[in-house]
């Protein structure tokens, strides 16, 4: 059975200027345009999400630390760059 319902929406101020653009460009009626984006936008909603890539990134070994420590900035500066840092 075919039905329409009748109703009277709120739109927010940016979708109320995205239909006017719309309307403008295309002269199409703002009730097609508001029924057409919930058609879509609707069965976008039911439809399953697409699953995720996956990626992976291949770990390798950078070898030791050449400083002694990093906890401490001035004495990995000192170590890097010699006592003359400052």
């Amino acid at each position: 059975m075919l039905w329409c319902m009748r109703t009277t929406l709120t739109l927010d101020d940016d979708v109320a200027a995205m239909v006017a653009r719309y309307q403008k460009r295309t002269g199409a009626r703002a009730k097609r345009i508001v029924n057409d984006a919930l058609r879509r936008g609707l069965s976008a909603l039911e439809a399953p999400d697409a699953p995720t890539l996956q990626y992976r990134t291949q770990a390798v070994s950078l070898g030791r630390c050449l400083l002694p420590g990093l906890d401490d900035v001035a004495d990995a500066l000192a170590s890097a760059e010699g006592d003359d840092f400052r």
